[in-house]
């Protein structure tokens, strides 16, 4: 089939087969330009077909040889339908991989799940021994608790007060105010269920109880901060509950894995385009301005980039510069003043009529489309393809 974009909204329905893969061999091209990384070499990526996730691997296993076992929840793709984006990113990763010879296995299901902890805890066993690294990177709007079964459903809104602000609606390509009404305590609380670090922590227990934790073993969960634009959305919303309580998760794990000499971090990182942040209100605007300002001062970067920076200078440091939260830090030239000025001037005049000029709507757009396979210029989206993509 000939397979071309449909986006409804802030998603994107369907994905392109080999504009996935593109996008994987990009990474991982730019990954082996910068050079080794000292990484350990038994990796665990919870949440690792998309995004953060699966830079994590791409640089894991191409910046450092490791062995990687991902979990990830796709669709896979029929003959009339294709799969997800992460579905296609996850069998692309795996034919590099393979071809590297380098050891790669993924489970597909419910990373919040019993049942998927003990499958993970079984080919640990069966193929690596141990994992000397956990990366924690899910993005999901539900979970249900294995303890109890029930489901929670996470709420992007502000807390105290009704917030009214500026958002780009990207299907209509028009700034426009949207007022949000405040969270209910069952908002937030749902919210932390779902976003919070309970299932971080469930993770690390399950992994330290089956003795597969190696000594010494890091761990990190990714989060995003950013400053006063976004803090009635994020920082200071449902969302910023929820990432707070990582941060109280990665206390708790250092506290209750010292003998095993653990190492958590909660990671911030820049604000980059994913699906996530797609769904979020004021994000799409706030990030085609970033996107503007950054690139004009020339220090913008891409998934790939932040992660390797992660790996190379933080998370696997000897000594890693913390901030007054103990959280390690990558967003430092995003939330700088002078970038963060800039960005607050254009805020307060952007509108619909100059905000191709004021903001990078335009790499915005293409970062979402890349997202999903579409958008690349080695691609010919007007060749028939297969949809049928397997993990090999």
């Amino acid at each position: 089939m000939v397979i071309k974009p449909k986006i409804r909204g802030f998603i994107c329905t369907n994905a392109h087969p080999v504009g996935c893969e593109a996008s994987v061999l990009e990474q991982i091209e730019y990954v082996k330009s910068q050079g080794s990384v000292d990484c350990p070499k038994n990796v665990l990526v919870i949440g690792c077909s998309t995004g953060y996730g699966l830079a994590s691997r791409i640089t894991a296993a191409f910046g450092a040889g490791a062995n990687t076992l991902g979990v990830c929840f796709e669709k896979e793709p029929s003959e009339r339908k294709t799969a997800t984006a992460g579905w296609y990113n996850t069998a692309a990763f795996h034919k590099a991989a393979k071809q590297a010879n380098l050891y790669c296995k993924t489970l597909n299901g419910d990373a919040f799940s019993d049942a998927m902890k003990a499958q993970v805890i079984d080919l640990i066993k069966q193929d690596l021994g141990t994992v000397d690294a956990v990366i924690y990177s899910l993005a999901s709007p539900r979970r249900t608790d294995p303890k109890t079964g029930e489901t929670y459903n996470s709420q992007l809104k502000p807390i105290g007060k009704q917030y009214t602000t500026k958002t780009f609606d990207t299907s209509k390509e028009i700034v426009h105010e949207v007022t949000l009404d405040p969270a209910t305590q069952d908002d937030i609380d749902n919210t932390v269920k779902v976003m919070g670090g309970e299932d971080w922590e469930l993770w690390m227990q399950a992994l330290s109880e089956a003795g597969v934790l190696a000594k010494g073993c890091t761990t990190t969960a990714y989060t995003y901060i950013g400053k006063e634009l976004t803090w009635p959305i994020y920082g200071h919303a449902t969302i910023g509950k929820a990432k707070e309580d990582l941060d109280r998760a990665a206390a708790m794990i250092n506290q209750q894995y010292q003998e095993l000499d653990v190492s958590a971090y909660v990671s911030s990182l820049k604000a980059v385009v994913t699906q996530a942040s797609s769904a979020i209100p004021v994000m799409p605007l706030y990030i085609s301005l970033m996107f503007k300002v950054m690139k004009e001062e020339g220090c913008h970067e891409g998934v790939i980039e932040q992660i390797y920076g992660l790996f190379n200078n933080l998370l696997f440091a000897q000594d890693p510069q913390l901030d007054e939260a103990k959280r390690l830090r990558m967003d430092t030239v995003e939330t700088r003043d002078e970038i963060q000025e800039k960005i607050k001037q254009r805020w307060a005049v952007v509108n619909s009529e100059n905000f191709s000029e004021l903001g990078d709507y335009t790499g915005y757009h293409l970062d979402f489309l890349k997202l999903f396979g579409f958008g690349f210029e080695s691609v010919d989206y007007e060749q028939d393809v297969s949809p049928l993509a397997e993990w090999v």
